[in-house]
């Protein structure tokens, strides 16, 4: 019995998930071209392996010719009597090859069809096993780094790759660690193998854990609408319900907060904002930075530029801008944001550069202001700013003083408007 042969069957089999009649085809298939190459004369060699014993038989059959003319398909009368007495010219001869008589070359060429039939093999396991998992998270162990950080992860049947790309850079791995992620794609290598791609920096990587740890996402109950991530530092997903008895944004935070904990966890602290989603741009806006208030607004199709307070500005930008970046990808528009101090500052440059302008409508009266109450209007002119050009050039501070209840930006902005 070749021991050997048999642990190799039994390694594949178990470890790998190759068929032993797959390992065995290609160990013919190898053998046959090695004693082809190796051994003269060999003509069209077979090879049969037994897959108990693991017992290798290599023979070719060879015509019996008086005279031989042709080495490869024949043999002699008197060299075929050597091997069987009672053979006769004609007849076919089963000549056995042992195979130890093999060379360098034949050991060499067997690898290399083994290792290429084998990888052919794998892959086809790689495929069956894994093609139909994409987003879904698996579990495996760090074995080894390649350069530039990639990890190599066993997952047990075969290992997957998780490129330095593909996770967080503030997370840092250990060799034997147990590791979760997302399986991104399986897809064919150069060398006609395949190889299962892993990923914990992708957003659908969130997604698939709160799916984990919430039912009502699994069931349907409740949509995960949209999300968007700078791995290893913040999350923003905004996300519906299908039921209004249910909460979509208390549900995926569980009671005191005991479903998000876990999922922070596994994301090592990253923060996570769950956000009720909505279809217009603007209100998904004001669901995003709540309970922050948001005081003035202007959109474009491809734009919303809010003005905020002082205080608030700091929070809604975020570190190097980070939180004011992920709104933006939430609500799919440009997002700008000013603080009230400056867009006060502004308003008043531009109405002093209105008033100081040649522009007609200055010599309108107060009273073609649209969009102003008339008690505001009547104030105006009780005050002496009777005409539009005087409340353009009026000190901000003068006309809230002599109008009680003005507002002067929302007065500044509808004559800019009107201009």
């Amino acid at each position: 019995m070749n021991k050997d042969l048999i642990a190799i069957f039994e390694y594949l089999e178990r470890e790998k998930g190759i068929k032993r009649e797959i390992v065995i085809s290609a160990i013919e298939d190898a053998l046959r071209i090695a004693t082809r190459k190796s051994i003269k004369n060999a003509g069209n060699p077979t090879v049969k392996i037994d897959p108990k014993t693991g017992t290798i038989d290599v023979f070719t059959q060879k015509t019996i010719v008086e005279k031989v003319t042709n080495p490869e398909e024949e043999i002699s009368l008197d060299d075929a009597q050597a091997l069987a007495p009672d053979c006769e010219v004609g007849q076919r001869l089963e000549i056995t090859i042992i195979p130890k008589d093999f060379g360098r070359i034949a050991a060499q060429t067997a690898r290399q069809v083994i290792a290429q039939k084998l990888k052919g093999a794998e892959r086809d396991v790689i495929y069956e096993e894994y093609r139909h998992r994409a987003n879904e998270i698996i579990s495996g162990t760090v074995k080894r780094f390649l350069k530039g950080q990639t990890i190599i992860v066993d997952l047990g049947k075969v290992e997957a790759i998780l490129p330095e790309r593909n996770y967080p850079k503030t997370e840092k791995y250990h060799i034997g660690e147990k590791v979760q992620a997302l399986l991104l794609e399986v897809r064919d290598t150069e060398n006609g193998g395949a190889e299962v791609i892993l990923t914990r920096s992708h957003p659908e990587f969130v997604a698939a854990l709160f799916t984990q740890e919430v039912p009502e996402l699994d069931d349907g109950t409740i949509t995960i609408e949209k999300i968007v991530r700078e791995p290893g530092y913040r999350t923003k997903l905004a996300v519906s319900s299908s039921d209004l008895k249910v909460d979509p944004v208390g549900t995926c935070v569980g009671v005191r907060g005991t479903r998000i904990k876990n999922i922070i966890r596994e994301l090592n602290n990253e923060k996570i904002d769950v956000i009720p989603y909505a279809d217009d741009p603007l209100q998904l806006l004001k669901n995003a930075v709540s309970p922050l208030q948001i005081l003035r607004y202007k959109q474009s199709d491809d734009a919303i530029t809010i003005i905020i307070t002082d205080d608030d500005y700091p929070t809604i930008i975020g570190k190097k801008g980070q939180n004011a970046r992920l709104i933006s990808k939430l609500i799919s528009k440009e997002l700008m944001v000013q603080k009230i101090s400056e867009y006060q500052k502004l308003v008043i440059v531009q109405m002093a550069e209105f008033g100081d302008s040649q522009n007609p409508f200055l010599d309108e009266s107060v009273s073609k202001i649209e969009g102003i109450s008339k008690l505001i209007i009547e104030g105006l002119k009780s005050a002496g700013y009777d005409t539009i050009k005087k409340v353009a050039l009026a000190p901000s501070q003068d006309l809230a003083k002599a109008v009680p209840g003005l507002n002067y930006l929302d007065l500044a902005e509808k004559i800019l408007e009107q201009k």
